[in-house]
């Protein structure tokens, strides 16, 4: 059952259109903002207003476990597995796909991202800067783009205005780890090049700082309405609190970064609000997928930050993909209101389009479904109450039916060891879970429930199967 508090509906000749922000945090968990878990060690105040002040998702999944999978469905509305290629050598989006910003652009949106791209250029890495990185954010929809080609730790490191790096990277830069913490933890990054004014410890806010800039020069234009996709790289390694987070929370650097990036949506959230453009401002806060959190790093600090959930970042059970989710609209969708539908990053597209009005292109391709009734907008497609199925893990092999989630696999197909299990004589071949009374994914139900397995192997293969 969803709980929803109702508020007036918009006419359905009335397309609205509201000023739009997404802030997508960058490998941050279920279980770290404290309004999903109370007993979090992390401190998240401006996040958690969000939550008072809008609707908070409770079974929200990214398009992925991963980064560039997970941006992929945000952006264009398809599962991930639809592509077939590397975003190491090539855009992940290709030009015939319509995206977010595309469709918000054809709807009279400014639109705008700042941030983490890691959804490829063409020639991969072999990028001829004088000409120019193609296939980014500006050949996908975006007017306009400030940001870094991928993660905080994959190299080559350097800002991009547009399409043109800002400036090359040039400068050798060793690899760097936290003493105390895993290999892939802390303050970790790969050697490699970085442009000279690109300083790890400053990309986060020079990130916000871009945003606040923007809101503050644009969201007063009446002319037209403004859509920013701000893709924040942390708390994604390298873990960089500023100096003035050190000791906030109680999981040591990660806390502190958490901390770091909430206030960065604090900020944010100020700038709105003193534009004067609070009350018709969507605010969307989400993250990519799951946390890198280990056993023992959960009981070192007694932190849980994937929340009840079994897995990390990568893996096909809930901690690998159920992400926190936030819309906070003043106008449209109440305060203290809360949603427990089955909801992904897939949604957004389709979602914009009934809010504008506006058709999306190839609308055939398209795997997500939108949202618009679950907060009380027009909508022609009336939401499957308890009944949404939906694939889960980028690689297709994770389909979910209501309460109950089958793997077509045994291990956690992510980072988990170990990823893979293969089945023993007379074992289970897969998983299939209740998450109505089992959220920790735990008592697996294959071999007492061979109709349900059946049921969902074949929807699954049927959405496979769809061009």
């Amino acid at each position: 059952m969803s709980h929803l508090t109702h508020t007036q509906p918009l006419e359905a000749d009335q397309p609205e259109r509201p000023n739009i922000v997404m802030i997508l945090a960058d490998d941050m968990g279920y279980g770290d903002p404290q309004c999903y878990n109370s007993q979090s060690q992390c401190v998240t105040p401006n996040i958690d207003r969000l939550a008072k002040e809008g609707m908070r998702f409770t079974d929200a999944h990214a398009a992925g476990g991963v980064c560039h999978p997970s941006r992929y469905g945000l952006l264009t509305g398809r599962y991930p597995f639809r592509h077939h290629r590397d975003w190491r050598k090539e855009p992940l989006i290709s030009a015939e796909e319509d995206t977010v910003p595309k469709l918000l652009t054809r709807a009279g949106y400014q639109t705008r991202m700042i941030g983490k791209w890691h959804l490829g250029f063409e020639d991969g890495y072999d990028y001829d800067f004088a000409a120019g990185l193609q296939g980014g954010p500006v050949d996908r929809g975006f007017q306009s783009y400030f940001g870094m080609p991928a993660s905080l730790d994959i190299p080559p490191y350097y800002y991009i205005e547009n399409k043109m790096a800002s400036p090359p990277p040039t400068i050798p830069i060793e690899a760097n780890s936290s003493p105390g913490w895993s290999p892939i933890q802390g303050a970790f990054w790969r050697e490699g090049l970085r442009a000279g004014n690109f300083i790890m410890e400053d990309v986060l806010d020079v990130f916000a700082t871009k945003a606040i800039k923007t809101i503050q020069q644009d969201f007063n234009n009446a002319d037209k309405p403004q859509f920013l996709y701000l893709a924040l790289p942390a708390p994604h390694t390298p873990w960089l609190p500023a100096e003035k987070f050190r000791g906030i929370g109680g999981a040591g650097l990660y806390s502190e970064f958490v901390a770091h990036v909430d206030d960065v949506v604090g900020r944010v959230i100020n700038a709105i609000d003193e534009t004067n453009t609070a009350e018709n401002t969507l605010v969307i806060f989400s993250s990519d997928n799951g946390p890198t959190w280990y056993d023992e790093d959960e009981e070192r600090f007694q932190h849980k930050s994937a929340g009840p959930f079994r897995g990390m970042k990568g893996d096909a059970w809930e901690g690998g993909h159920r992400v926190p989710f936030i819309m906070r609209w003043p106008k449209q969708i109440p305060a203290w209101s809360e949603c427990d539908e089955i909801v992904g990053f897939i949604d957004l597209l389709p979602t914009l389009s009934e809010m504008t009005g506006d058709p999306v292109e190839h609308s055939s391709a398209i795997d997500g479904r939108s949202i618009a009734q679950l907060i009380e907008l027009p909508t022609k497609s009336p939401w499957p109450r308890g009944e949404r199925v939906m694939l889960q893990h980028h690689s297709g092999n994770v389909i979910r039916s209501g309460q109950w989630k089958l793997i077509t696999n045994l291990g956690s197909s992510g980072f988990t060891k170990p990823s893979r299990v293969a089945p023993v004589a007379g074992g289970p071949k897969g998983q299939l879970y209740d998450l109505g009374y089992d959220k920790g994914e735990q008592d697996n139900l294959w071999l007492e429930h061979p109709e349900i397995v059946e049921k969902l192997s074949r929807i699954r293969k049927e959405i496979l199967d769809k061009e």
